[in-house]
């Protein structure tokens, strides 16, 4: 298989998972309270969209990219 393909197939996937999922989330510790051995922490919540525009555009590259990586010279 060759590297293009490669390529091609890994973003097929992330434009499929950019569509299924609609971004991802993660938590962070936030120190929120310093008051000498005293310490208190808050999670915070970030939440990152994944536009649709970029899910369409990774995908519609990656079959591009399969294509052409199959086609014969």
């Amino acid at each position: 298989m060759k590297p293009i393909s490669i390529v091609g197939i890994v973003l097929v996937v992330i434009g499929i998972a950019g569509f299924a999922m609609g971004g991802f989330s993660f938590t962070t510790k936030e120190k929120v309270l310093d008051l000498g051995p005293i310490q208190a922490t808050a999670d915070k919540k970030h939440d990152f969209p994944i536009p649709a525009l970029a899910a369409g555009l990774a995908l519609a590259a990656g079959v591009v990219l399969v294509v052409m990586g199959n086609r014969k010279a």
